[in-house]
């Protein structure tokens, strides 16, 4: 971009709280630490939800599980946000990607990733909840840099006029661009795809 001589322009940011962690569900142990260093994709996933700002379409609260490579391995959206979407992210991860015994699924602490329904998908796989803990936001510095990623570069240029319109122009970001050609520099200036078919 500098080199283009281009620069950022962005709408105001619309903030909407997702996570309440007050609430009796177990809270799982951050296990980050017990991998301290991914070597290969499908070690750890780390998941969240995000709100898109409100436009005709209302609120579209997308969520995705990234592998260690950055790469967006499963994601949803609804006009509502409950357990639902985090278990149809999760479906479509362990569908794509078909994880090994123990790797280790991080969240926050919200009520989705908490409810006895979402552990119970988690230990089917066999995958280990991970939890942040409490306002440590480094715990979920990946998560939230794709976020800030996703609203800079697509949502906050444009103004969705239905749900179907943000469905369209996220799945084709997140799965023709953000994944398959954006290169990240933490990757080696690789895409995600790009970045995990080097390291296989």
């Amino acid at each position: 971009m500098q080199h283009a001589g281009l620069c950022d322009h962005q709408k105001g940011r619309y903030r909407v709280h997702t996570t309440n962690s007050n609430h009796d569900h177990p809270i799982a142990l951050n296990r980050l630490a017990e991998v301290p260093k991914t070597t290969a994709p499908n070690q750890i996933w780390v998941a969240d939800i995000t709100y898109i700002p409100p436009s005709a379409a209302g609120f579209t609260p997308p969520l995705s599980s990234t592998s260690t490579a950055a790469k967006i391995v499963g994601w949803a959206m609804s006009e509502t946000m409950g357990a639902a979407i985090v278990l149809q992210a999760l479906a479509m991860a362990i569908l794509h990607r078909d994880p090994p015994a123990k790797l280790r699924f991080h969240s926050d602490r919200g009520v989705p990733y908490a409810a006895g329904d979402f552990l119970a998908a988690l230990a089917q796989a066999h995958l280990i909840p991970s939890m942040s803990r409490r306002g440590n936001c480094y715990d979920h510095a990946t998560t939230e840099n794709f976020w800030s990623t996703l609203k800079l570069e697509l949502v906050y240029r444009r103004d969705f006029a239905t749900h179907s319109q943000a469905c369209a122009a996220i799945f084709d970001y997140l799965e023709a661009f953000y994944n398959r050609e954006r290169l990240h520099s933490a990757l080696n200036f690789l895409s995600p795809a790009a970045f995990e078919h080097q390291t296989n």
